[in-house]
């Protein structure tokens, strides 16, 4: 009797520690916004090459490609709720902060923006996920080992949302994925829409 107290409180332990259960996975037809800027819009390659319209067609979901080149958080903070109510998205894929480290803005304010977004998709009925951008360092690109900055673990963490952390920064570290020094070329895209994928399906989202 003992030995199997102690065996069900071990399992249960066990059990607690397997982090929390996967979301469910969304159909085809769902309606995804991709978030984000350059990155997402397909800065240098075509609208069909662009990460999120692969994501479509891989998953069969709707995705609205909501990048605009050169966007900070600030203005997708403000693009937002227009973009919520045009498409009513189940999921919106927030790919942000990139513009905002190279024009110097105070990482606080960042954040801020970042978490008043991650709301606003809640509060709409939505899921969200946050997938960081590597910060600025010539060393990284030159040594090709960029790295997510590290606010975007702690605005994860604090609004409580999936992180997608590293597959932007392994992409942009590798030549032959990179069409210049900050962008994708074609097959970066293609990456990193498996890199998306791969992703999503852990979470739950994708299957």
């Amino acid at each position: 009797m003992i030995l199997r107290t102690l065996l069900a409180c071990f399992a249960i332990v066990i059990a607690a520690g397997c982090g929390k259960a996967k979301e469910a996975a969304l159909p085809a037809g769902s309606r995804i916004l991709a978030l984000g800027d350059s990155l997402t819009a397909g800065y240098g390659v075509t609208p069909a090459e662009a990460w999120p319209v692969l994501l479509a067609r891989r998953t069969g979901w709707i995705v609205a490609n909501g990048g605009v080149s050169g966007d900070t958080s600030a203005g997708a903070l403000g693009r937002l709720p227009a973009l919520l109510e045009e498409h009513r998205p189940a999921l919106v894929l927030v790919t942000l902060g990139g513009n905002d480290m190279l024009r110097k803005v105070p990482e606080g304010e960042t954040v801020a923006n970042l978490g008043k977004m991650l709301a606003q998709v809640k509060a709409s009925g939505a899921k969200a996920v946050l997938i960081a951008t590597p910060k600025p360092s010539v060393a990284g690109a030159v040594f090709r080992n960029l790295s997510a900055a590290d606010f975007y673990r702690q605005v994860a963490n604090d609004n409580h949302v999936p992180l997608i952390e590293d597959a932007i920064a392994d992409v942009l570290s590798d030549p032959l994925m990179k069409g210049d020094p900050l962008h994708p070329n074609a097959a970066g895209h293609t990456l990193l829409t498996k890199k998306f994928f791969d992703a999503l399906k852990s979470i739950g989202f994708a299957r």
